[in-house]
């Protein structure tokens, strides 16, 4: 059955080019210039992946994907003019898998949708739960504690918690979490890594006298607990 892909993007022409090249690659596609009626059809009909432009009249793209998440955990990548850290970090950090800048060439957009769809086919449903030291998190529940004390995270926090939990005393290159975490092969600013992992410290490590994520300079970060020394 072909995958469905929501577009929202108020640019006419780019939502026309992108939903032409997608229904070329037998993707089922339908777009809307605005985020209310993409909100409204999300909550009534099943759809694998969100194309979100940023800029939009009424509702912009952050505000969509807060909302959209509040009910969903399909994949979004973000569309947008804007280049700066800032607003990556934003966009990600309300819930987006992946933020592309325009003008960008449509073989990338491509790649990272089947990128994505790939990674949420790989997905099995379990009740697994990983630990190390006194970090708990449930994989069906994305319910994370540390000390019995539930931590909340955004998507990518907890989706790079995890990563690293599941490599737990292995050495981690920023390259190798872009990759992984971000769920392509990365080729922007690798800051971003850092930029999220003391975003993860401020929840999982500052607040507790172990510190498990530690950075291995010139490397990348590794997950280590007591129980590994």
């Amino acid at each position: 059955m072909a995958k469905k892909i929501l577009i929202i993007e108020d640019d006419v022409q780019i939502a026309r080019f992108v939903e032409l090249e997608l229904e070329h690659e037998g993707y089922q596609v339908k777009k809307f210039d605005n985020g209310y009626d993409g909100i409204h059809l999300l909550r009534n009909e099943s759809y694998d992946l969100l194309l979100l432009d940023l800029m939009l009249p009424g509702m912009d793209g952050i505000e969509v994907c807060r909302r959209v998440r509040e009910f969903s955990d399909l994949p979004i990548i973000m569309l947008t003019a804007k280049s700066e850290l800032d607003d990556k970090v934003e966009g990600l950090d309300t819930g987006a898998d992946d933020y592309l800048t325009k003008p960008f060439e449509i073989e990338e957009l491509l790649a990272r949708i089947r990128a994505l769809l790939r990674r949420e086919e790989g997905k099995v449903e379990s009740d697994n739960v990983l630990k190390t030291a006194d970090v708990e998190v449930n994989l069906d529940a994305h319910l994370v504690k540390r000390a019995a004390e539930k931590i909340e995270l955004t998507k990518k926090e907890y989706d790079l918690l995890v990563y690293l939990i599941q490599n737990e005393g292995i050495v981690v290159s920023r390259d190798k979490l872009l990759n992984n975490v971000w769920g392509y092969d990365y080729t922007g600013e690798t800051n971003i890594v850092d930029v999220y992992i003391r975003y993860l410290r401020s929840k999982i490590d500052d607040p507790f006298e172990e510190k498990i994520i530690q950075t291995v300079r010139g490397v990348g970060y590794v997950l280590r607990t007591t129980e590994d020394a």
